[in-house]
């Protein structure tokens, strides 16, 4: 290999080697209250989709949280889900897998008057609370990815089903 292509190719390289560590450093430090989250965008208005999510709670009362939930103190509290207050971003909603004793954490923020993004946050494990893993919080996507499915299939898809305005 003559010279000229030996200081090509490690230009490249460096470059290439550059961009991943980029890559991988903003990964790392995601700036925002959910950099993480896994995000799914609807043509929907946001309060539409509430009332879908809503009523695809109604009809699979296995994904209703039980009435009171622990705190790491040992006291209990409703955990309600909504805006904390008008000046809120995102529009709280929990889920459970009663059979997995998980609560799921996820929000809707609209994106403007007709469309809206839908997230997928953490898992807690048990109904205490605490034991909060946050999705995506590994960089190797195969070590989300159940957990997504899983969502995607026992919840995302009834909520599909009502609506076919999914775009993401």
């Amino acid at each position: 290999m003559n010279k000229t292509k030996k200081i090509t190719l490690g230009c490249l390289s460096s470059i290439l080697i550059f961009l991943i560590l980029a890559y991988v450093g903003a990964w790392l430090i995601a700036p925002g209250s959910y950099p993480r989250a896994e995000r799914y965008k609807y043509n929907i208005s946001e309060d539409s989709l509430i009332s879908i999510i809503n009523q695809v709670k109604a009809e699979n009362p296995n994904l209703e949280l039980p009435s009171s939930i622990k705190l790491p103190s040992g006291q209990t509290t409703d955990l309600n889900g909504g805006r904390r207050d008008s000046k809120d971003y995102w529009y709280t909603i929990y889920f459970y897998y009663a059979d997995k004793n998980q609560i799921l954490h996820t929000w809707t923020r609209p994106i403007d008057d007709n469309s809206t993004t839908f997230a997928f946050t953490a898992i807690n494990n048990g109904l205490t609370l605490g034991n909060w893993k946050t999705i995506n919080e590994n960089f190797w996507w195969w070590k989300n990815k159940p957990e997504i499915t899983e969502f995607e299939t026992r919840i995302l898809d009834l909520i599909d089903e009502k609506t076919d305005t999914r775009i993401e």
